[in-house]
């Protein structure tokens, strides 16, 4: 038995287990209307869809009553989205287990829309985030992960109120052991992929100075930042240690959402991290839009060739290295 200590750890050291583990897959935007997501909404990848913990941003309101916000459909750029509270079961099919609400279309048919919407994810065992003061906190394998969802409207956790942010994610850090962050913010547009310095505006609202609030958040003890919101992919930062992903882009829609020109790319962000916090792995799955907006693989990666281009541009070096397979290596 000594000789087979001979070359390990001095007699009576005791080798320290490995922290626990968990896995992550995130998507952006969930905009939906009518009768909604079905059983073939995610069917091209629902392979994907699979982790400890697996989160997309509802993008709208899952309802039957409520009033719109706007009327008629579209007009200003005014959009209101319903769909039919059943898909909540078809999310939770597909394979996710949170979904965010702090966006600007939480409130798109009013409180009573919201409430209902919640109910429908609370029916479905489907978790939530993005309200005002709230820290979610799920098991994930055997980690506990809190996640905050913030956005600039009054109904979520401001995006715009970065001291008080940081000063939700420090109060997670005592309920979790990792706290990831979830920002809905920017302007919107295939002209919006590039991360600005500064604050951004659109329709005459404030949409977060993006980089001010990431950093902070860090800063603050989160392990991870990730968005949507753009409506179009953004470049990734590494910053003091951990991954930002400043936009997934758009992940389903059934005619809601434009899919012209670079709007039709998407990823899934998909990582393995332990209860320290520390990133061990992470690679984008490519997606197209296709259709009124189903995602489906793309063997191709164009998604990923765009994200590593803009990472490059945005961010100064090192850079993230972004592998053509969708590897993203720390500098």
């Amino acid at each position: 038995m000594l000789l087979a200590t001979a070359f390990g750890p001095a007699a009576g050291a005791r080798r320290q287990a490995p922290a626990p583990e968990f896995t992550f897959v995130a998507g952006g935007d969930i905009a939906l209307v009518g009768a909604g997501a079905d059983e073939q909404t995610f069917a091209g990848i629902r392979r994907f869809l699979h982790g400890d913990l697996v989160f997309g941003n509802l993008e709208g309101t899952l309802a039957v009553d409520g009033s719109p916000k706007c009327a008629p459909y579209g007009v200003d750029g005014c959009f209101a989205f319903r769909a039919d509270p059943d898909s909540a079961a078809d999310l939770r099919a597909a394979g996710f287990t949170m979904l965010n609400m702090a966006n600007n279309h939480a409130e798109d048919y009013g409180p009573v829309a919201h409430a209902e919407t919640i109910a429908a994810l609370r029916k479905n065992h489907l978790a939530f985030d993005g309200l005002p003061g709230q820290i979610t906190v799920v098991r994930a394998g055997a980690v506990r992960v809190a996640v905050i969802g913030c956005a600039p409207y009054p109904w979520a956790q401001s995006l715009l109120d970065i001291p008080a942010t940081a000063a939700l994610v420090r109060k997670a850090r005592k309920e979790a052991d990792v706290v990831l962050v979830y920002m809905h913010a920017g302007a919107e547009g295939a002209g919006a992929d590039h991360v600005p310095y500064g604050m951004e505006t659109f329709l005459g609202e404030q949409r977060g100075d993006v980089r001010a609030f990431s950093h902070a958040m860090i800063d603050a003890g989160a392990s991870l930042v990730f968005a949507s919101g753009p409506h179009t992919l953004r470049g990734m930062e590494w910053y003091h240690g951990h991954l930002i992903a400043y936009s997934l882009g758009d992940l389903a829609a059934n005619g809601t959402l434009a899919t012209d020109g670079t709007l039709d790319m998407s990823v899934l962000l998909t990582l393995t991290m332990n209860a320290g916090g520390k990133l061990l792995k992470a690679k984008l799955v490519p997606l197209v839009l296709e259709g009124q907006g189903t995602p489906e693989y793309d063997p191709n990666g164009q998604a990923i060739r765009f994200i590593r281009t803009l990472s490059d541009e945005d961010f100064r070096a090192p850079h993230l290295q972004i592998a053509a397979n969708g590897t993203i290596s720390p500098p």
